[in-house]
């Protein structure tokens, strides 16, 4: 009988894998250079890269990749062009890439530019700032898991055009639940940080609503108009409308009585749930009332 590493489905299983690792590099160099700076604990995370996906040392790219980040380690003074050099490797091997399409890799690239902003353990203005740049150029992720939570958290953050303490905190707290850094004990520092930070659920910013099909649910506390008011409008416009989160749900509407300081976080039972199916792969888009009610009179 073959091992399972001679199977021949290993092939494709091994080539998805390749191109994950190289999504999850891109993201990350990406996240180091926003601020235009490199430093150890950045680096360190290149080489827990490697160490991770030392299984792929012999396809290619991968052993250029891995020496590359060899001499970074070594050669301080050239970071920024061995960074650079990285980054372009990471782009020839994706213009050969077959396996995975646009969309996979741009959420795995999202996924690692969060590692790689995380990695010293400081989020500074110029990444937030990158970042804001980053997803609003890839909207095409809209109404995915971390995408839509990620986008207006920013937004939110950037308003007012400068970045808090608070705000920044919340950010670290939110990278926190998807980044594993290798440093444990600068972990450990984050996790003390925000251990009073709680984000359970974020609206989607400008969300795309169409009601015709659709499947409806309310949370909170309804600033205008009642539940079988919103309801009513919500059948009238070809919707359906259930008092729980289901999976078939399409949209979970949040109230607009909540915190006005912090308009896009909320929290709840519903809330929670519709989350959860987010990680889970489901489409479902927490939204705000205000959003609503703006879709209900362009319908």
């Amino acid at each position: 009988m073959e091992s399972y590493e001679n199977l021949s489905f290993r092939t494709f299983t091994t080539k998805s894998e390749a191109d994950k690792a190289i999504n999850s590099l891109k993201g990350i160099l990406l996240g180091i250079q926003f601020d235009k700076e490199i430093n150890e604990a950045e680096i360190s995370e290149l080489v827990e890269w490697c160490t991770k996906h030392k299984e792929l040392v012999n396809r290619n790219p991968f052993k250029d990749l891995m020496d590359c980040i060899k001499q970074a380690v070594i050669e301080q003074e050239n970071r920024v062009e061995i960074i650079n050099d990285l980054y372009w490797l990471c782009q020839k091997y994706e213009s050969d890439s077959y396996y995975y399409d646009a969309f996979t890799a741009d959420m795995q690239i999202l996924q690692g530019i969060c590692h790689g902003i995380l990695s010293d353990g400081v989020i500074n203005n110029a990444e937030i700032f990158e970042l804001d740049r980053w997803l609003e150029n890839n909207e095409h992720l809209s109404s995915y898991y971390p995408y839509d939570e990620l986008r207006s958290l920013v937004v939110c953050i950037l308003s007012d055009g400068k970045v808090t303490e608070d705000e920044r905190l919340r950010l670290t707290a939110y990278f926190n639940e998807f980044v594993s850094l290798n440093d444990k004990q600068l972990t450990k520092q984050i996790e003390l940080d925000i251990k009073d930070i709680k984000i359970n659920g974020i609206c989607t910013v400008d969300p795309d609503i169409s009601f015709d099909g659709k499947t409806f649910c309310f949370t909170g506390v309804a600033k205008n108009y009642t539940r079988s008011i919103i309801q009513k409008r919500i059948t009238e416009l070809g919707g359906q409308y259930h008092s729980n989160v289901l999976q078939t749900t399409d949209y979970l509407i949040v109230g607009e009585g909540g915190n006005p300081c912090w308009v896009f976080a909320c929290y709840g039972r519903k809330v929670e749930s519709a989350v959860n199916l987010r990680k889970q792969g489901s489409r479902i888009s927490l939204i705000h009332e205000f959003d609503f009610w703006d879709a209900v009179q362009d319908a």
